[in-house]
């Protein structure tokens, strides 16, 4: 990285850029792409989530992320695998070239090379409250991604956490609002057809949730597509 004074103006740009996505999957994308623009060497780069050992691949570039997650998953190995559930919290990670790597990750590394892969970077995506997942950046060279790349990843990362935080907060509100209005379209449906109160409405809602084992929400959304519970 040559010129931090331009990287440093390109990463404000981008902080800018990914507030004003208009939804979580828009932002996890142009994380992506920011990361084979901005960190020198990435050819490729996406974001894992791992829930358990169910691995899952977000906004990535180029089939070669998905191929490589789905393989970490399949062997149970690799290194966003042991990244995204260390109890050590490992925050970053560079392996300079895979072909150093066979013995540490046996199974996964042999697979990896047929891949075309080089070298790779994993950058743990995390706030002050949560771990988010990791984003991932790949070369198809050995030895591509250097120290400077390391920092200009970590700091394309933590813009990249709160971002990733931001939207999905946003997201979960807006969620909550259409759930509140929907729930109570619904209870004005039953207090208008049953002269029900608003207790006795939502308690009919809510005992039809769990007897049917349905959310509540789908419940109320039922309700307004029908006028009535179905």
């Amino acid at each position: 990285m040559d010129d931090w004074r331009e990287f440093a103006e390109q990463m404000a740009s981008l902080a800018r850029d990914l507030l004003a996505q208009e939804s979580v999957t828009d932002t996890l994308k142009r994380i992506s792409f920011s990361a084979t623009e901005l960190v020198e060497g990435c050819d490729a780069a996406g974001i894992l989530i791992l829930r358990g050992s169910q691995v899952q691949s977000l906004a990535p570039t180029g089939q070669v992320v998905v191929d490589s997650d789905e393989l970490q998953g399949r062997v149970g190995e690799g290194p966003c695998f042991d990244a995204a559930r260390t109890s050590e919290r490992q925050r970053q990670f560079r392996i300079a070239d895979f072909t150093d790597q066979a013995r540490r990750w046996p199974k996964y590394v042999p697979e990896a090379r047929k891949l075309g892969l080089g070298s790779m970077m994993g950058f743990l995506l995390f706030t002050e409250d949560e771990d988010l997942g990791a984003l991932n950046l790949y070369s198809f060279k050995p030895g591509a991604f250097t120290e400077a790349s390391e920092t200009a990843g970590w700091l394309l990362a933590s813009h990249a956490a709160v971002a990733f935080s931001s939207a999905r907060t946003h997201a979960q509100l807006q969620q909550a609002i259409g759930t509140r209005h929907t729930i109570g379209e619904a209870m004005g449906i039953l207090m208008g057809r049953h002269r029900f109160t608003e207790d006795q409405a939502f308690a009919a809602l809510r005992r039809y949730s769990q007897d049917h084992n349905v959310k509540l929400r789908e419940v109320a959304r039922r309700v307004c597509e029908r006028g009535g519970l179905p």
